[in-house]
């Protein structure tokens, strides 16, 4: 099993094989070896923490420390696309 990963807007840049439709996400299914949190994934594309906005497993709001597992969908907004989650979401960093 893995771990599927989207990357949108300026986060594309970070994997090589980027989606040339704009607006789309880059798509990656990634092993989950040495993979436990969001924040691993993250060091792995060397996406740093203050590029990063907002955080999606499984369609709910999330943090870095969330818990990731072989099946689940994790989406990376970078900090050009805030939207107003943080505000009105609690976060679910378990």
């Amino acid at each position: 099993m893995s771990i599927k990963v989207k990357l949108f807007g300026d986060l594309k840049k970070k994997v090589p094989q980027q989606t040339k439709n704009i607006g789309a996400p880059t798509i990656l299914n990634i092993e989950n070896t040495g993979i436990e949190r969001v924040q691993d994934i993250m060091r792995k594309f060397n996406i740093k923490e203050s590029e990063v906005y907002h955080i999606f497993v499984n369609h709910r709001y999330s943090g870095l420390r969330k818990s990731v597992k072989d099946g689940d969908t994790v989406a990376l907004f970078p900090i050009n696309m805030s939207l107003l989650y943080k505000w009105y979401y609690p976060r679910d960093n378990e």
